[in-house]
C-alpha cells in the first residue's frame, strides 16, 4: 500500500433528490423517493413510464449557450463539478493546473445527442446534423468538459465500466495521486440515459421494474417483491487530493479515501456471478489495499439495484468477505430513493458513503417491507447512527460485463 494518504475535500451533485449536496442529503435522511412519472410524451409508448429524473434541470444552473453545446450527461457532470470545486476551496486557492487531473466517466455517454442527431439525419439529411455532435456524444465528453472547467492538465480520464464506472473513476483518482501524477483529482460519474431507446432496451431485457402503482414504491432492494431497477439520471463529483496538499492549504476534510479493489467476473455480459465471487474478490482487494481488517468496516453503501439475482449475490459476497463481522455492519441501498444512475451511481453513492462517515449517520433503505429470507444483512430501514472513533465504510458497484469495484473510505 502506498504511504500517500488521500482525502475528500469537496462534494457536488445534481440528483433525482436535489440540485445540490445539501438537498440530496436531506432527502436521503428523510427517506424521500426521487422516482416519478416521466414528463415526456414518448413515455406513453413504453412498458415502463417512470424514472428518477433530476430534481433541478441543468439549464436552470448553466448559461443557455453553454448548455446547448453539451449533451445532458456533460451538463450534469459540469453542474456537479462546479459545486465540488467551489466546496473544496480550490477555486480560491489556485491549484497548479499541471497537478490537477480528472476521472469522470459515463456508462453510456452522449446517447441523447447521438440519437437525436440520427433522427435529424433520417428526417432532414446530413447537412443539418450538428457540427458539435461528435464532441457532444463521445464518451469522454463529460470528463473533458470538467477538465476544461478546472483547467486540469495532469490528465483527463474516462474509465467506462457500465454501472461500476463512477466508482472506477474514484479508484483511478486514488491511483493517480499515489503514483505521483497529480495532487488533486476531480472524480465521479454521470449519466443521462432516460430516453426511449435505452429504456425500451432495459425493459425488454427484464432489467427494469414493471411494478404498477405508486412510483415511489417501485425501487425496493432486498424486498421479496423486488422485480428490477428504476432508471435514474444525474451526476456526482468528489474532489480528492493528497493529505499533504490538503493540509498545506488548510482544507476541510470530509473523509479519507483508503483504497479500492477492482475485479471481473468473466461469467456473463449482464448477469452477476450467482455466488458473488467476483465482487467478493473486489472487497478483499479493497481491504488489502486500504490496510484494514473486516472488523474495521461499520457501514456499506451497497450496489443493490432491486434485481432478484444482483441483490442476493451482494448479500453473499458481504457475508463471505466480512465473515463474523458482517452482522456488525449497517448496510443500506440509496438506490431505493435515487433509482439507478448507471455510470453515475457509484459516484453518488460514494458521496453518500462519505457523508455517512462525516455525519455519523446512515441513510435508510426505503420500501423494504419484507426482507428476502435468503438475504442475511443488517439493513437500515430508518436513519442509523454510526459509532464514534476511527471507522471505515465500503461503497460497492457492479456493472454489465462483470465489472466489480469496491472503494473503502474512513472517517476523517
Amino acid at each position: 500500500m502506498s504511504s500517500t494518504r488521500v482525502v475528500v475535500t469537496g462534494l457536488g451533485t445534481t440528483s433525482p433528490l436535489g440540485g445540490d449536496i445539501a438537498s440530496t442529503w436531506e432527502a436521503l435522511l428523510d427517506g424521500r423517493s426521487g422516482v416519478r412519472p416521466l414528463p415526456y410524451d414518448w413515455a406513453e409508448q413504453l412498458p415502463v413510464k417512470i424514472g428518477a429524473t433530476v430534481a433541478v434541470e441543468p439549464t436552470e444552473v448553466l448559461e443557455r449557450v453553454k448548455a446547448r453545446r453539451l449533451d445532458r450527461s456533460s451538463q450534469f457532470a459540469l453542474v456537479a463539478a462546479m459545486q465540488a470545486w467551489t466546496d473544496s476551496g480550490l477555486d480560491e486557492y489556485g491549484a497548479d493546473p499541471e497537478r490537477v487531473g480528472v476521472a469522470v466517466p459515463s456508462g453510456i455517454g452522449g446517447v441523447q445527442t447521438l440519437l437525436s442527431n440520427y433522427d435529424v439525419l433520417k428526417a432532414k439529411g446530413p447537412r443539418l446534423v450538428s457540427p458539435l455532435a461528435v464532441p457532444m456524444l463521445m464518451p469522454n465528453a463529460p470528463a473533458a468538459t470538467v477538465g476544461l472547467y478546472v483547467n486540469a492538465k495532469a490528465g483527463v480520464h474516462c474509465p467506462v465500466s457500465a454501472c461500476a464506472s463512477g466508482n472506477e473513476g474514484v479508484a483511478l483518482g486514488i491511483d493517480q495521486i499515489r503514483l505521483g501524477r497529480a495532487d488533486v483529482m476531480v472524480v465521479g460519474g454521470t449519466e443521462a440515459a432516460i430516453h426511449p431507446l435505452p429504456m425500451a432496451a432495459f425493459a425488454n431485457m427484464m432489467a427494469l421494474s414493471k411494478r404498477d402503482g405508486d412510483p415511489t414504491l417501485v425501487s425496493r432492494p432486498w424486498d421479496v417483491a423486488r422485480d428490477g431497477f428504476v432508471l435514474g439520471e444525474g451526476a456526482g463529483v468528489l474532489i480528492i487530493e493528497s493529505a499533504e496538499h490538503a493540509q498545506a492549504r488548510g482544507a476541510r476534510v470530509y473523509a479519507e479515501v483508503l483504497g479500492a479493489g477492482m475485479t471481473a467476473d468473466s461469467h456473463d455480459i449482464a448477469q452477476p456471478e450467482p455466488k458473488g465471487r467476483g465482487g467478493a474478490r473486489a472487497i478483499v482487494a479493497a481491504l488489502r489495499e486500504s490496510g484494514i481488517e473486516p472488523g474495521d468496516i461499520k457501514h456499506i453503501n451497497a450496489h443493490a439495484t432491486s434485481t432478484p439475482l444482483g441483490d442476493l449475490a451482494e448479500s453473499l459476497m458481504i457475508n463471505d468477505t466480512l465473515g463474523k463481522h458482517a452482522q456488525d455492519v449497517v448496510v443500506t441501498s440509496t438506490k431505493s430513493m435515487t433509482g439507478h444512475l448507471l455510470g453515475g451511481a457509484g459516484a453518488l453513492e460514494s458521496i453518500a458513503t462519505v457523508l455517512a462517515l462525516h455525519h455519523r449517520v446512515v441513510p435508510p433503505t426505503i420500501n423494504l417491507d419484507q426482507l428476502d429470507p435468503a438475504v442475511d444483512l443488517d439493513i437500515a430501514t430508518k436513519p442509523r447512527d454510526l459509532p464514534a472513533g476511527d471507522i471505515a465504510a465500503l461503497n460497492n458497484s457492479f456493472g454489465f460485463g462483470g465489472a466489480n469495484v469496491a472503494v473503502a473510505f474512513a472517517s476523517a
